[in-house]
């Protein structure tokens, strides 16, 4: 009787145990060692309400979040905070675990912040080269983590949405003669989800462009409501697989919360559903 409740003990404490995903930084260390040492540590707050926001971000990285059965399909996931800090949960986690139920595998990106105080970064420069180094890592190593490289895309909140859209805009089929295998993968995304973005100064959609998946509050700030709309339309006129969800009497920043309710509550289950029918994601 004491082996077997010694037993019972030991699964039930494995059960309990609970493995932290994989943290891996975009760049060799010696990159980015300089600047970590001039700016210091990356630095989180808890708000009121339990959740976490990141700042001072000089490493940029990918947290992995993999199912537990793989369908090939990946998306990185851009969290917001206008350029300034990172939303990490609601923007972040909470979406990444959620695609994982599905069967999608998921990579919260943690990114430089030009708009933070003192910084010296710039979104067409850093950022964006952080999200094209992101969809390349990614898809430099598809096989190891059973994914299709032709079915990897990008999800981004707010100014995660904005960075996301110019990442559709900026993308470039990699550098063949370049002696990195990560330089020579193509940064384009498959497929981009923007959830009440950022505005573009410009609408740098071609012809080609990846499948897009639009949506915001109809109640969000006016610019990021015209915004949207006109990207939807910009897309439609260059034939771009588009959807647009506007949702009445919903404002910025909902992202994926328990707290959600109404329609807008049920907006993840409509992006999953939306690669399902752009033969971008196929269930298990």
């Amino acid at each position: 009787m004491l082996c077997c409740g010694l037993l019972c003990l030991q699964q039930a404490a494995g059960a309990d145990k609970v493995i932290a995903p994989a943290v891996i930084t975009l760049y060799p260390a010696e990159a980015t060692a300089a600047l970590a040492a001039q700016g210091g540590e990356e630095t989180v707050r808890v708000t009121e309400q339990g959740e976490h926001v990141v700042s001072n971000v000089h490493q940029p990285s990918l947290t992995v979040y993999l199912p537990a059965r793989a369908s090939g399909t990946a998306v990185i996931v851009v969290p917001g905070g206008g350029y300034r800090e990172l939303w990490m949960d609601h923007e972040g986690v909470n979406v990444a675990r959620f695609l994982n139920e599905q069967g999608i595998a998921a990579f919260v990106l943690r990114y430089r912040l030009p708009r933070a105080p003192g910084s010296r970064y710039t979104i067409l420069g850093d950022s964006l080269g952080d999200l094209l180094r992101a969809v390349r890592l990614v898809r430099s190593r598809a096989a190891g983590w059973s994914l299709d490289p032709h079915r990897i895309g990008v999800l981004g909140f707010s100014a995660g949405g904005n960075l996301a859209g110019l990442g559709v805009m900026n993308s470039d089929p990699g550098i063949p003669d370049s002696a990195e295998d990560i330089d020579r993968t193509s940064s384009r995304p498959d497929f981009a989800a923007l959830i009440y973005p950022g505005t573009f100064d410009e609408q740098g959609l071609e012809a080609g462009d990846p499948p897009l998946f639009l949506l915001c509050g109809s109640d969000d700030r006016p610019p990021v409501v015209a915004g949207i709309t006109q990207l939807y339309v910009a897309a439609r006129e260059l034939k771009i697989p588009a959807e647009l969800h506007l949702y009445d009497r919903v404002g910025h920043g909902f992202g994926l919360r328990a707290s959600n309710t109404g329609p807008v509550a049920a907006w993840p289950r409509q992006f999953v559903d939306w690669l399902v029918v752009e033969k971008l994601f196929e269930p298990r």
